[in-house]
């Protein structure tokens, strides 16, 4: 059922990501990692249907939701180290209409570390396309943020994508999955999309979710417990679960069931926050190249000064969305394990290790330590307790053999 290559001293990673193959806990998945520069893995498996009818091919692309985000901060980097975009300035400098109702002091390092205080919509997730661009802007400029912005982390879950790709808009003139497509995409053949064209439906897997009834969110019987018999961690997990933030985040439309993931409309829309498309080889290719020096080929990304100070944590939590926990964001980037000792509930990221996870299970990272550029993708959404289960096993056997 697995095809691919994986260098012979990996057996027990090949062995890992066959097993959630053939027991049928992943539907469809593949697994690429590049170690100083080489492909040592790039392995793919499964169907990409719930009818199991189409075979998961090497150039299957799948939803990686907010992997997206890495991608994005990627783009925010370059933009960064070329002297176009300072991160301690004024939102407002850049998009003034922006900065009103609450919003003026707002800089542009909250955006990225998600100290905005602007996770939801407070009037819903505008109705139509979401290939309207404008019309989320808009809401977003104007509506008065949920507390004061800086004071604390609430990971932007969705709004991330409009209020950072806006950013990118004044400052440089291209949307982002332009931006990305031109400026890295494809001068360093990185097969992936913030924005699909439909002559690339045809090599995408469905996503299979799961709806949001269903979902098993950790922790609930802390709502019971007084917290003065709790530890500082579980109170911040209690606040957060209170305070209902993670409800506002994670917001729904009600006209559109979980399947709407599949549709043209959110496949050919440019959200830079949760609908990036691409392969698992891919995404291990981007960050291998950011692990190694950010060029390839005599093409620079971004200076590896640029790097280290984007993946130098800004915001450390308590994050009243993802429940208390105590992830680390740089610049876009996401830097630390937070809760996983909830389940599965987080990626496995340590160390030096920088990038992102996606709601849908797919993890992607780099190590400029270890030279590591790792992406892991999949199309079974699981609950939130097993929700980064392969990544995280797969992760501990590759630092298993790379020590």
């Amino acid at each position: 059922m697995i095809k691919g290559y994986c260098d012979p001293k990996f057996q027990n990673v090949y062995d890992a990501f066959s097993n959630v193959i053939e027991s049928e806990f992943e539907t469809g998945a593949a697994l690429a990692i590049e170690h100083h520069g080489n492909m040592i893995v790039n392995l793919w498996g499964g169907h990409q249907d719930a009818q199991k009818t189409k075979a998961w091919e090497e150039n299957t692309l799948v939803n990686v939701f907010s992997v997206t985000k890495g991608v994005t901060a990627t783009c925010i980097s370059r933009l960064i180290d070329q002297g176009k975009l300072d991160p301690d300035k004024r939102v407002g400098y850049y998009w003034p209409e922006y900065s009103c109702n609450g919003k003026e002091d707002t800089k542009v390092s909250d955006l990225l570390c998600h100290r905005a205080a602007m996770f939801g919509f407070k009037e819903g997730i505008p109705l139509g396309s979401f290939q309207d661009w404008n019309k989320f802007i808009q809401q977003l400029q104007l509506q008065t943020p949920y507390r004061k912005p800086g004071i604390s982390q609430g990971y932007h879950a969705l709004t991330f994508g409009w209020l950072v790709g806006e950013l990118i808009r004044r400052v440089d003139g291209r949307s982002v999955g332009q931006y990305f497509k031109e400026e890295i995409a494809e001068p360093l053949n990185i097969d992936f999309h913030i924005g699909l064209d439909e002559i690339d439906f045809i090599r995408c897997a469905d996503m299979l979710m799961i709806e949001r009834d269903s979902m098993q969110l950790p922790g609930q019987f802390l709502r019971y417990v007084p917290s003065f018999l709790l530890p500082q961690r579980l109170k911040n997990f209690k606040t957060a679960l209170l305070s209902g933030d993670f409800l506002e985040a994670f917001q729904e439309r009600e006209e559109e069931d979980a399947n709407y993931v599949n549709s043209l409309d959110w496949r050919k829309a440019e959200i830079p926050s949760a609908n990036g498309h691409g392969t698992a080889k891919s995404l291990a290719r981007l960050y291998g190249i950011l692990s190694n020096g950010c060029a390839r080929d005599e093409i620079s990304i971004m200076s590896e000064s640029s790097l280290q100070h984007a993946i130098t944590p800004h915001s450390s939590g308590p994050d009243s969305v993802l429940f208390g926990a105590p992830i680390k964001f740089g610049l876009g980037y996401e830097l630390a394990q937070g809760i996983s000792s909830v389940g599965n509930i987080s990626p496995t990221l340590n160390n030096k290790m920088f990038g992102h996870a996606g709601v849908g299970g797919a993890v992607a990272f780099g190590d400029p330590e270890k030279g590591i550029g790792y992406g892991f993708i999949c199309n079974q959404q699981h609950n939130p307790k097993e929700l980064y289960r392969t990544s995280n096993l797969l992760t501990e056997e590759l630092y298993s053999i790379i020590s």
